[in-house]
């Protein structure tokens, strides 16, 4: 995964020699917002918006999710970019629609000529003022779970006002150790950073595992964001983490709490025709060449995702 630099394209892996082998996430570029307010620069409008994501990216993921659940599908459309990331990033199999533009870094540079920095996906585009609005997928989310409310009607709140600091707690704990502590694995190249890396996520499993014992979803028994935002990473585990990153102490299946509450949040509707193991596996085996070599994609594991998930149906069941 290549990075810009000065508006210039380098294809460069991150480096982890300043860090002790050890995988360190760069900070989104583009943080703007949308906003329902009459003043706000970027307001919500049916069809100015077109996200750009990757099917096998869980952060782009986090994203098609909220777009399904609230509604946004028929408002903001998608480019979904090829799984295969080699030396020129992220590329679309076919021009996209909005330029042509067939590589990813290209868009980046439409928004800014001197931009500096990797180029992620997910993106939002606006295309009234010709830039990205966001690239930072835990603010898309927020920004498709609420602002766009009055276009849709569509009110429900995946981060409402009263769970607000749970949602945060968890958020905070599960960014670092599960949905970054799977890259911090397996992009480690140092045992000692591996292990340690390994050893953190593996530890937030339990943790997790534990409290699904007695609670629904993270926070109670309503499904909020923290959720979504940990599903990506589940749903990822069992076909890629456990082989490629060498995640491999337990497989989610393995999880009794953790696979039921998957299942569940897989089985709601919309939320299955956002998953695509093709991309998934394609992407993560065949771009990674420095972990992968040979290129091969694995033909399993069989994943048992639309049967009953056993969880509770009210209440008073925990």
């Amino acid at each position: 995964m290549g990075k810009l630099v000065e508006g210039v394209w380098h294809d460069v892996w991150y480096d982890t020699k300043s860090s002790g082998g050890k995988f360190v996430r760069e900070d989104a570029g583009f943080r703007d917002w949308i906003e329902n307010k009459p003043d706000a620069p970027f307001q919500p409008e049916s069809g100015r918006y077109h996200l750009y994501v990757s099917l096998a990216c869980p952060w782009a993921h986090r994203t098609l999710i909220m777009r399904e659940l609230k509604g946004l599908a028929e408002h903001i459309d998608v480019t979904v970019v090829s799984p295969d990331m080699l030396e020129n990033g992220w590329e679309f199999n076919q021009p996209e629609p909005l330029f042509g533009f067939t590589k990813m870094h290209q868009l980046y540079t439409k928004a800014k000529s001197t931009y500096s920095g990797r180029v992620t996906v997910p993106a939002l585009w606006d295309k009234k003022t010709q830039t990205i609005v966001s690239n930072e997928s835990s603010e898309i989310l927020r920004m498709f779970n609420s602002e766009f409310n009055d276009l849709t009607g569509n009110t429900d709140d995946y981060y409402p006002q009263a769970l607000r600091s749970e949602i945060d707690e968890w958020n905070e704990f599960v960014y670092p150790k599960i949905n970054n502590g799977v890259y911090k694995t397996g992009f480690a190249t140092t045992q000692e950073a591996y292990e340690e890396a390994f050893d953190g996520l593996f530890t937030a499993l339990d943790k997790v595992e534990q409290h699904l014992s007695h609670s629904r979803y993270l926070v109670g028994q309503q499904i909020t964001e923290a959720d979504w935002r940990l599903f990506t990473t589940l749903i990822r585990f069992d076909a890629v983490y456990v082989g490629h990153f060498k995640c491999n102490l337990k497989r989610i299946a393995d999880y009794p709490n953790i696979q039921g509450y998957m299942k569940e949040l897989y089985q709601v509707a919309g939320v299955k025709q956002t998953v695509n193991f093709e991309h998934i596996k394609r992407h993560y085996y065949f771009s990674h060449k420095g972990i992968n070599p040979t290129q091969v994609v694995p033909k399993g594991p069989a994943l048992d995702l639309d049967s009953e998930h056993g969880r509770a149906n009210s209440d008073n069941e925990y």
